[in-house]
């Protein structure tokens, strides 16, 4: 006979730094979107994704990783693609780090890094999980906002980093604003550093922004820094592979790396997903060709919706955050009716605000007849 097992009060175990936290969102599920829109085509634009695919030479390299076999354990180092990597980016391979993506890192890194107590400071608008994971920690989480323009302000950045962070958060180019920091503002927040932070540059959209005048490489600008700090990137984004997830990062030294293998699982990064990181890091021509194709669709995109009348703001990336200048809600709703999913902003000071990542020119001119039609009926 089983026993009869009494059911126990599981709300009651959980600490209270993760009883508070919301859900990550991910944006509506594309079923739900079509069950209501009734069409059987989707444009999904929440999730930051390259509608240009991945390069053959990756979908080669998956197909002979499947064909090794999966039923063995990765590489736990992934030494063959931290030395592509070092190779690329001219540093030894001991400074590389890899995970599930490139937030996977930053979840290590608060693991590795933080106490409670202890401040953290980030970005607003920014990226939820730059405050989620500091406070799974018990960490005070101070988000500096920027300007009524988007542009950085020095002076609050400069208070901020007055009050001694332990971990600094900073992404280059932004995510949800798409704005990118000059050389200039980077400088300025690096000499403002307290020498006992660390400071961790987020590249996630790197790849894009990395052609635009004024915009700094992380890595060329903080080699030689007598202090601690991490550059953050990704095969997600521009190089297509954000289904295998592969991110990295670059440290100031072994000793960092080191702490952030300790706390991380040992197999973080599969098989097929390394090998395909790996290729995809040698075709540079389908990267350039991404990030061409989505630097014209940037262009043309948001000159047709300040031409509607919405505010947008200058990207640097391959999304847009837009003003609709209404409820962000309900905006999205009524495009889930089209058959159409964005991300509705939800941080307070921006819930007017929708991000929409691009997609292929036809679908970016469904979206923005769409958007436009949406908006001008809601006129407030």
């Amino acid at each position: 006979m089983n026993p009869v097992l009494t059911p126990t009060p599981s709300a009651s175990l959980v600490r209270r730094e993760v009883a508070g936290l919301p859900p990550y969102d991910p944006g509506a599920d594309p079923a739900d979107v079509a069950a209501l829109s009734g069409s059987g085509r989707v444009i999904k634009l929440s999730n930051n994704e390259s509608p240009y695919g991945i390069s053959p030479v990756v979908g080669e390299a998956v197909r002979k990783a499947l064909a090794d076999g999966v039923s063995r354990y990765p590489d736990p180092s992934g030494r063959r693609l931290a030395e592509a990597l070092g190779k690329s980016l001219d540093v030894p391979p001991d400074r590389v780090v890899l995970g599930n993506g490139s937030e996977d890192i930053l979840g290590l890194l608060c693991q590795a890094v933080l106490d409670p107590g202890d401040l953290v400071v980030t970005q607003a608008p920014g990226f939820s999980l730059h405050e989620t994971f500091p406070r799974v920690m018990g960490a005070r989480v101070h988000k500096v906002r920027v300007t009524a323009e988007f542009g950085f302000d020095a002076g609050a950045w400069h208070d901020a980093l007055a009050a001694r962070p332990k971990l600094v958060f900073l992404a280059n180019p932004c995510n949800p604003t798409g704005a990118m920091l000059t050389a200039g503002e980077l400088e300025r927040v690096v000499a403002a550093l307290p020498e006992s932070a660390l400071l961790v540059l987020d590249e996630a959209y790197g790849e894009f922004a990395r052609s635009r005048p004024g915009y700094p490489d992380g890595l060329e600008a903080l080699r030689g820094l007598g202090r601690p700090w991490i550059v953050l990137r990704t095969f997600s984004k521009a190089y297509g592979l954000a289904g295998v997830r592969v991110g990295y990062g670059i440290a100031s030294d072994p000793a960092l790396v080191q702490a952030l293998d300790r706390v991380r699982t040992p197999y973080n990064v599969n098989h097929p997903a390394q090998e395909a990181a790996i290729a995809a890091l040698g075709d540079h021509t389908h990267l350039a060709d991404t990030v061409r194709r989505t630097a014209l669709e940037i262009t043309r995109v948001s000159e047709r919706l300040r031409a509607a009348g919405l505010r947008v703001v200058p990207s640097s990336t391959n999304f847009l955050f837009i003003d609709t200048g209404r409820p962000a809600d309900h905006v999205a709703r009524e495009l889930h009716r089209a058959g159409i999913i964005v991300k509705a902003w939800r941080e307070p000071g921006y819930e007017t605000y929708i991000r929409a990542s691009l997609s292929t020119p036809g679908d970016n001119d469904v979206f923005v007849r769409c958007l436009t039609a949406i908006c001008a009926k809601d006129k407030p």
